[in-house]
């Protein structure tokens, strides 16, 4: 038998490894709190709608997502052509490499932020350019609009930014697209746009409007609860949603996902109830934990950040002892979602408790 092997892309070696949150191990911890999940269940009436749609899982889904992207381009009064769909905004973030970069070509981010940027620009065969975040956990906007070059394709800004949380401020968002190049795509990935509190951080659609090199993302995973389902969209100026849309898997996004997203949408009101109960806890959350001591950037995501260093192992393991796993970034720190208030009372015990045995 020959010991060759098939010739994969030079671009594959050394990819970092998306690490998912870890689950709560049966028996040990009882509350997940490190993939940033709603804590609820699906919006009332959503749950219906999914098993009814599941009873065609023998069709293929509609591929165009008719439906919702009707029921988006309403919600947010866009052209319907400036909408596409993807496997969750991370899937739609692979498309938008997949439209604008390969080798040779630079992508700039923040660092740190969302782990997937790294993953996905390195799948094109692209190269990423990190600028560190300040030390007050903010997006360098001045660093970032310095790192452009001429072989600058994409911008990814994370506004709120995960896994700090901290939010970029209209003015100084305007001032740095003012800055980018209009033949550079800026990509605003808004996870977590419905937990902003803010009222200074601005709505990337609104900015969207006039500025054709500006794409947003939103997702249906973090506040809408469908994490499970993997549906996200952008909003776009026309050549990038077709781009986006050529790029698409065929079939990617389920018809339970589409259904399902569309009756989300049409549950505002539960959304937004459910949303302020979380906006709620995560204050109590920051509060408690400014209050024991701890240096807590103000999130505007339904998560908040304690910079550890060295000792980030150690507080996550504490974390998952007492019952409650968090996301650990070794050497960094841990971000711990927004959950049942059990959960956070958990995790506010035990990050007092690690505090006293240091001092």
């Amino acid at each position: 038998m020959s010991e060759k092997t098939p010739r994969l892309r030079g671009a594959l070696e050394g990819i970092p490894t998306y690490r998912p949150g870890r689950p709560a191990a049966s028996g040990t911890a009882a509350y997940k709190l490190s993939s940033n999940e709603n804590p609820y269940p699906p919006l009332p009436g959503v749950l219906e709608t999914m098993t009814a749609a599941t009873a065609k899982a023998n069709r293929y889904p509609d591929m165009a997502c008719t439906a919702l992207m009707a029921e988006l381009a309403e919600r947010f009064g866009v052209p319907v052509e400036h909408v596409a769909t993807g496997t969750g905004s991370v899937g739609v973030a692979q498309q938008l490499l997949q439209s604008t970069a390969g080798p040779g070509d630079e992508v700039v981010y923040a660092w740190r932020s969302f782990e997937a940027y790294p993953i996905v620009t390195q799948i094109s065969g692209a190269t990423s350019v990190q600028v560190p975040l300040t030390e007050g956990e903010e997006h360098d906007l001045d660093a970032m609009a310095d790192a452009v070059t001429e072989r600058t394709r994409l911008i990814f800004v994370c506004n709120p930014n995960n896994p700090t949380g901290v939010a970029i401020r209209r003015d100084a968002l305007e001032r740095f697209l003012d800055r980018v190049p209009e033949d550079v795509l800026v990509v605003l990935d808004e996870a977590y746009r419905e937990f902003v509190r803010d009222e200074d951080v601005p709505d990337g659609i609104s900015l969207y409007r006039d500025r054709p090199n500006v794409c947003v993302l939103r997702t249906f995973s973090k506040a809408y609860g469908l994490a499970g389902l993997r549906v996200g969209f952008a909003v776009a100026h026309e050549p990038v949603a077709a781009a986006l849309r050529k790029t698409a898997v065929p079939f990617g996004v389920s018809q339970v996902a589409q259904d399902a997203a569309v009756a989300s949408l049409r549950s505002e009101d539960a959304l937004l109830e459910r949303v302020e109960t979380l906006v709620a806890e995560r204050a109590r959350v920051s509060r408690e934990l400014v209050a024991q001591g701890w240096t807590v950037p103000e999130s505007q995501a339904n998560f908040v950040w304690l910079r550890l260093g060295e000792r980030t192992v150690d507080f996550a393991a504490a974390c998952e002892k007492a019952g409650a796993v968090v996301r650990p970034f070794a050497g960094e720190g841990v971000r711990v979602t927004v959950g049942e208030s059990e959960a956070n009372d958990i995790f506010l015990q035990t990050a007092a408790a690690f505090r006293k045995n240091e001092l």
